[in-house]
C-alpha cells in the first residue's frame, strides 16, 4: 500500500537551476538515495520525525513543487526551501574580480548554495571519499546502502531508492562487514564513531557553519577536508574549502591564473578576494567544464575487499 503523500508548491524569487544546486548531493549514477534529472530531483533522507522521501519537480522557471511521503514528509517540505538555496545570501559577492569568474556568474544565474540539513547523511560518504578514487568512496557507498539501508517511504522506493543506513545500525557493524565494501579498519572505525554521536551531530545545525567545522575536527579521523564536505552540504555553507583536496587547487589555479598546478596555499591565495563566497567560486568552476592539464601520476585506484 502507497503511503499517503504530502505536497507543497514554492514560489522562487530567484532564479534557480534545480539539478546544479543539488548536484552536491549526489553522489553519482549509481547513488541509491538521489535520483538527479533536467528539472527534477528525488531524495531519501532522515528528518528528526522519522524517514522520508522528497519528490522536487520545476514545473515553472518560477516554481517548485515538493512531495513528499514518510514519517518526515512534513519536516522536509517545511525544509524544501532551504535545499534549494532560498536563503543562500550572495550579498558582498563580487564576480568582477575575474573575468573568469565574472563570465560563470552570468552564465550560472540558478546556481545557489542549498543546505540539507542532515549532518550525519553528509558525512558518512565524505568519510569513505578520504584518501581513495571517486569510483572506490561510490562503489563503498551503495554497497553500504545496498546491504545495510533500507527502501524510502512512497513509491520511489519500490522503484530502488533507498535510505542510508541508520546511524544506530552503522554504528554496532564490525569491521568485517565494511572490509568486503573496500573499507579498511581505519574509515571503518570513523563512521562507527561518528555514527554513535550521530545526535550531537545534528544538533550543531543549531549553530554556525563555522562552530560545526570547529567541532567536527575535533573528533579523530575528521580533518579540514571532511568538515568543509560536510558545512558544504548541510549547513549551506558559501565559504567552504575543502583543503586537501586531490584535484580542486589545480583546477582553480588553472582556472584563475592559468597554472596547471597547484597547492593548497596558491589555492587559498587565489580564492582570497572572495573570502565569503568561496565555496560559490568553486562550485562555478566545478560547473564549468574547465580542467587543468592531466599528466603526470593520478591516484591509484586500490582494493582491499580481496584482501
Amino acid at each position: 500500500m502507497t503511503e499517503p503523500a504530502s505536497e507543497r508548491t514554492i514560489e522562487l524569487q530567484e532564479p534557480l537551476d534545480l539539478p546544479l544546486t543539488l548536484r552536491p548531493l549526489y553522489r553519482g549514477r549509481s547513488d541509491p538515495t538521489f535520483k538527479l534529472g533536467p528539472n527534477a530531483a528525488v531524495r531519501a533522507t532522515r528528518a528528526a520525525a522519522g524517514p522520508a522521501t522528497l519528490d522536487l519537480r520545476q514545473v515553472s522557471p518560477n516554481r517548485v513543487v515538493a512531495t513528499a511521503w514518510g514519517p518526515g514528509a512534513e519536516a522536509v517540505l517545511e525544509a524544501a526551501p532551504r535545499l534549494l538555496g532560498m536563503g543562500d545570501a550572495i550579498s558582498g559577492f563580487d564576480p568582477g574580480q575575474h573575468p573568469v569568474v565574472a563570465q560563470l556568474a552570468r552564465r550560472l544565474p540558478g546556481l545557489r548554495i542549498g543546505r540539507s540539513e542532515a549532518v550525519f547523511e553528509a558525512l558518512l560518504p565524505a568519510v569513505l571519499e578520504q584518501k581513495v578514487t571517486g569510483g572506490e568512496a561510490f562503489r563503498s557507498f551503495r554497497g553500504l546502502i545496498q546491504r545495510f539501508g533500507e527502501p524510502a517511504p512512497g513509491p520511489h522506493g519500490a522503484r530502488g531508492l533507498r535510505l542510508q543506513p541508520a546511524p544506530e545500525i552503522l554504528a554496532r557493524l564490525p569491521y568485517y562487514a565494511f572490509h568486503p565494501l573496500g573499507v579498511e579498519a581505519r574509515r571503518a572505525d570513523v563512521i562507527r564513531r561518528l555514527a554513535r554521536e550521530a545526535p550531537r551531530l545534528e544538533a550543531l545545525l543549531a549553530g554556525t557553519a563555522d562552530a560545526a567545522a570547529s567541532r567536527l575536527v575535533a573528533y579523530p579521523g575528521v580533518g579540514p577536508w571532511t568538515a568543509a564536505e560536510v558545512t558544504l552540504r548541510a549547513f549551506g555553507d558559501p565559504d567552504a574549502v575543502s583543503v586537501g583536496d586531490f584535484h580542486l587547487p589545480n583546477l582553480v589555479a588553472f582556472a584563475l591564473a592559468g597554472e596547471p598546478r597547484a597547492d593548497d596555499a596558491r589555492m587559498l591565495e587565489l580564492l582570497e578576494p572572495w573570502r565569503g563566497h568561496r565555496a560559490r567560486v568553486i562550485r562555478m568552476l566545478e560547473s564549468s567544464g574547465l580542467a587543468a592539464p592531466r599528466y603526470g601520476p593520478r591516484m591509484p585506484v586500490r582494493s582491499i575487499s580481496a584482501i
